[in-house]
């Protein structure tokens, strides 16, 4: 995946002159001796990392973290005091006003904690705002809100006001704002964290849907680590304007790394977060025959084993008794059985785990329908269990 959003070195100190702040920070000082011998306030510390081009790319951390002086910085809301943010390769940080307002306007969009629309203008008006800014004519930004209005299921409340709308309706507008300038980055800061459990859950849903079509590069920020979870491709962990970890949710949840990241993973349930592929065992070929029309090989998964064709899609699986059978000359038309099951690597293992039949071989197969690999129930229990919070086993009723 391409690189996006990259950023290298980034200090924000709130004050004055943060020179002397700066250097402390240089010599190993942490932000309260700062600001106990300075009394500046250390934003940023030295923060690097790179957003991949259409990635959900989470920043977390609990107040005070410098979650949201790193969103602001971006877009130079916050002015850094020093390192550098590249768009595609252009310094945001040293660009000069018109340029910035440019960025603002084409490249880059947020969507605030508290909606931030317009009270005076209709919900259409809102959303058009930004192409407005741009100064594009009335018909073709008009069009432009129609059709993301029409995305966002607000078709019918276009010329309504935000005050008829409900919350979740009315941060589907400011959503609906940002999409329509067909900005490259999306910045998120607490988007959703203003609205009722219901709602917000739906509105991560809504997000994950949009993304599916608009592929855009979201920088998301939040404090509520079960929402980097579920939305997040990948989730930096950011304490005292540091960043102390950064990795995919799978990565963070294994190897947290420090005792502050810990407490944000102890209560997740593994079963909801890792997917087949993560326990998997990777197939392997034995073998490769012609038997009856029948062109396959054998793909081993602890005593069955899988045939497939030329194109590594399943043909049917063997037991170990008719490997045996097959390695005899008996024909493999007669001996490859249906009995098995198939689940795609994607497949979170409390999806795999409801699935899941004693004495039935399975699969791992990818989007195409290839064999990946294969699972065995101790896999997946092992790397449910594998919490500081017990979980129920989803087996219980089916005699693993």
């Amino acid at each position: 995946m391409t690189e996006c959003l990259k950023i290298e070195n980034l200090y924000k100190i709130f004050a004055k002159s943060p020179q002397q702040a700066m250097q402390m920070l240089a010599a190993g000082s942490n932000k309260e001796e700062v600001l106990a011998k300075t009394g500046a306030v250390v934003g940023l510390n030295n923060v690097s990392l790179s957003v991949p081009a259409g990635a959900i790319y989470m920043i977390m951390g609990l107040s005070g973290s410098g979650k949201s002086t790193l969103a602001r910085c971006i877009n130079r809301l916050n002015e850094p005091s020093s390192g550098k943010i590249l768009l595609d390769g252009e310094d945001i940080v040293g660009l000069d006003e018109e340029r910035l307002r440019e960025i603002r306007r084409t490249r880059i969009s947020m969507v605030f904690q508290h909606f931030a629309l317009l009270p005076n203008k209709r919900v259409i008006e809102n959303t058009e705002f930004g192409l407005k800014l741009r100064g594009v004519p009335l018909q073709e930004r008009r069009r432009r809100a129609e059709e993301v209005l029409s995305v966002v299921g607000l078709s019918r409340w276009a010329f309504h006001f935000p005050h008829e709308l409900s919350g979740g309706m009315r941060q589907r507008v400011g959503l609906a704002r940002a999409l329509a300038t067909d900005a490259d980055v999306l910045i998120m800061d607490e988007a959703f964290s203003a609205l009722d459990p219901l709602i917000r859950t739906e509105m991560q849903d809504e997000l994950l849907r949009l993304q599916r079509t608009f592929k855009k590069t979201i920088l998301f920020i939040t404090h509520d680590f079960q929402e980097a979870l579920k939305l997040g491709t990948r989730i930096a962990i950011m304490s005292e304007g540091e960043l102390v970890r950064e990795g995919t949710p799978q990565q963070i949840v294994l190897e947290p790394k420090s005792d502050y990241v810990a407490a944000f993973t102890r209560e997740i349930d593994r079963s909801r977060l890792f997917d087949a592929r993560s326990v998997m065992t990777a197939a392997h070929a034995v073998t490769r025959m012609q038997d009856g029309g029948v062109a396959g090989k054998f793909l081993v998964s602890g005593e069955a084993a899988f045939v497939v064709d030329s194109d590594d899609r399943i043909l049917g699986a063997l037991s170990a008794v008719d490997q045996l059978k097959a390695n005899s000359g008996t024909s493999l038309n007669s001996l490859i059985s249906s009995d098995y099951i198939a689940v795609p690597a994607s497949a979170k293992l409390v999806d795999v785990a409801r699935v899941y039949r004693t004495g039935q071989p399975m699969a791992v197969i990818d989007d195409s329908g290839k064999l990946i690999g294969t699972l065995a129930a101790e896999q997946i229990l092992s790397r449910i269990a594998a919490t500081s919070s017990p979980q129920p086993s989803s087996f219980g009723d089916q005699n693993v």
